[in-house]
């Protein structure tokens, strides 16, 4: 058996888009990827709407806390995605380097959150693809 791939993802506050990046990861990858996911200022909680969301696909982020990127292991990732960070990009030893352009959802109505969380699910399903 392979070793397992390792994938971390960034967000500004690790409240919503990582945590749900994270979680996808955990759903399509039948064990194959470690998902990981931290904010540069993590917020302390993950943001309800996130949660709801995510029930409504049958992953419970209940389980899930915001991370800081002093959390994360001192591994060398295969792929770091950096969740709009902007300029703010954080140093990740990552084999590669995947920048996702993905509006934070965390003022949007439950329509435009759905929209949001169908983009990471599928950014996910296409990063899966490529390992």
């Amino acid at each position: 058996m392979l070793d397992p791939k390792h994938v971390v993802f960034v967000s500004f506050d690790n409240a919503a888009r990582s945590q749900m990046a994270e979680a996808f990861v955990h759903i399509h990858s039948a064990g194959s990827v470690v998902p990981y996911s931290a904010g540069l200022h993590p917020c302390g909680h993950v943001h309800p709407q996130a949660i709801e969301s995510m029930a409504e696909v049958r992953y419970d982020l209940t389980t899930h806390r915001s991370k800081s990127l002093s959390d994360l292991p001192n591994v060398e990732f295969d792929v770091a995605v950096l969740i709009a960070c902007g300029d703010k990009a954080p140093r990740i030893r990552a084999a590669r380097r995947e920048i996702w352009l993905i509006a934070d959802p965390r003022e949007m109505p439950p329509n435009e959150f759905r929209r949001i969380r169908a983009a990471i699910e599928e950014q996910v399903k296409i990063l899966l693809s490529s390992l």
